[in-house]
Formats: structure tokens, sequence, C-alpha cells
């Protein structure tokens, strides 16, 4: 794995590694957004996965239905399969995606958790080499992924390896989307969107794009009215960004900030990496982010417990594709 030099928004390089993590904590306490470059995965690799996303998001609808989500949230979700902001979207998101988690075989003993299994995939005669990719792509993301998290880890004043022990990251739910944006045009004042403004659900996600602008972020979510830009994308970078658990993990002192997709009626492909540490893994304050004059501000909660209630409030239900 290659060494990582993060980016703040405004582009400056940084390699010595204790700047890092000073420009790492300010990204952090700023916007829970960064740039990581150099991070090791060849950019030939990345154009051969967006290559075959896009491959997988060519086929005929009804050979696409054939590998639907399954209750372990693996496979493909249609478009408007998720709603991120119900409360401002008269349809669901204007994407579709394909989800992999970490392939499980069907004699591990942890089978029965909810989010563990093997994967569904589109059979190797119509897509060659499909599963391989995809494979070897989750494997290089989550390395990359406990890279950075050893980087937040001493921003945070822990052990470099407070997250990528085998209680947390050993056994992650660590889950690859595919995503396709058909080319919509979104629409705030109608409830259109590409993707609803949302914060992320875990810990860490690595985001991929191609060209074609359509993320923004809303640093303040309180403000009246809510100030939106866009987040550029950058060649042979992932887009880092922080999610929910964490900002609960820090006592809200690292951010998970409010984002989006709008879509300008262009194709746009991107390959998000969603990282959670393991089921039983206790999500609770750290020590080093509480005191007396700021106590914790949530209780304890399982990760699993955790990240199937999130799954729940913006999924679809699946029978509703039972026709």
């Amino acid at each position: 794995m290659g060494h990582i030099t993060l980016w703040a928004k405004w582009l400056l390089c940084l390699t010595l590694e204790a700047t890092q993590q000073l420009e790492l904590l300010w990204a952090c306490l700023d916007s829970g957004f960064f740039y990581v470059i150099n991070h090791g995965i060849s950019q030939e690799f990345m154009d051969e996965v967006f290559y075959q996303s896009k491959s997988f998001f060519d086929l005929p609808v009804s050979e696409k239905m054939k590998v639907l989500r399954n209750k372990k949230h693996r496979g493909y979700t249609p478009l408007f399969n998720q709603s991120l902001d119900p409360g401002n979207q008269i349809h669901g998101d204007y994407k579709e995606g394909f989800v992999i988690g970490i392939e499980v075989p069907e004699n591990d003993p942890d089978i029965e958790k909810p989010l563990y299994g093997p994967n569904v995939w589109p059979p190797s005669d119509i897509l060659p080499g499909w599963r391989e990719t995809m494979e070897k792509y989750h494997r290089e993301a989550l390395e990359v992924t406990k890279a950075i998290s050893r980087i937040i880890a001493l921003a945070l004043n822990l052990e470099v390896d407070f997250f990528d022990r085998q209680e947390m990251l050993g056994k992650p739910i660590a889950t690859l989307r595919l995503l396709h944006y058909e080319g919509s045009v979104s629409d705030p004042m109608k409830g259109i969107y590409g993707a609803g403004a949302h914060s992320d659900f875990g810990l860490i996600t690595l985001l991929a794009t191609d060209d074609v602008y359509g993320l923004q972020i809303c640093k303040d979510k309180d403000a009246k009215p809510q100030k939106w830009e866009f987040v550029a994308p950058l060649k042979g970078a992932f887009i880092v960004n922080l999610g929910d658990m964490l900002e609960r993990w820090s006592n809200c002192i690292f951010r998970s900030t409010l984002h989006r997709v709008l879509g300008n009626g262009q194709e746009r492909y991107s390959i998000a990496y969603f990282v959670q540490p393991s089921h039983d893994c206790l999500v609770e304050c750290l020590p080093t982010c509480q005191s007396q004059e700021n106590p914790p501000k949530f209780p304890p909660i399982k990760c699993e417990t955790y990240i199937l209630q999130r799954y729940k409030d913006t999924y679809a239900v699946l029978e509703s594709y039972e026709k």
C-alpha cells in the first residue's frame, strides 16, 4: 500500500506525517470531507473498476433484477430504491446501485448476523471477470480505509491502532456500492434529487467519482437558508467523508457533514466504500473526547443495532418489488 497524502479542500499537498495529522484534524473539525491521493490503488485499476461498473448498469433491467438486493443488503438496488431525505423528496433517489459486502462462506460462524453472508453476483458468462475485479477492489479499499483510520486515531490522541483492532475493523461491516445516476436533472424546489441530503451512517466512506460534477456539501445544516457547495472531482483521488458513527464516537468533535447529489442531465458514475466496525462493537464516547465540561452526548450503542436502524429508515422494503 502506497504512502497516503492528505489534501484539504484548498489542495495543499502535505507529506510529513505530523503535518498530515494536523491537516486531517482541521478537515475533520471543519467539514469531515477531504481528499486522499497516493493511496496505493493504481489509476489503471480504478479505470477497470469503473468500466466494469458501467458494464453492469448497461445490462437490460430484466437482467439486473435477477440479482436484486437480498435481505443481507447485497445485490442490485433499482431506481428510487433509497430515499435519503424523505421529508424533502417526492420520489426516492434518482440512482441505481449494486451492493457488495465482504464475502462470507456458508459455514462461517457469523453467517446468521444480519449484514454478513455471501454476495449476489451477475453470471460470469454475461460479465466475465466482473466478480474478480470487484473482490480485488473491495480488499484494496479496505486497506486504504484502515490506513486512514490510523491517522484519524492519532488525530484524536488515541493509540494508532485504536480503530484497526480485531474487535473493530478486524471483521468489519464493509460495503462497496457501485452507483449510476441515469441523467435526470435535479430540482430541489420540486423535491427531485440524484441523492437526497444526508450524512453517511458509519465510520469512514471512500468515494471515487468520474469527472461529472454532482456532489455537494452543506457545512451548517442548521443554517437558513442552507448553503451548498460543490465538491470537485479530483482525478486519482478518493473523496473521504466521516460518518455519523465517528461523530457519535468523538462526541461531535469530528463532523459528519450533510451532502447530496444533484443531477445536471449527464450520466454520472461513482463508487462508494462504506466502512463500519464489527457487528458487536460497542460505540461509546471516546475517553479523549469527553470531560466534566463536555460529558458524553449519546448513550453507548452496538454497531449492528445502529446500522440496521439507519438501513430501515432509508431503504424500500423488498416486498415492494414482488409483483
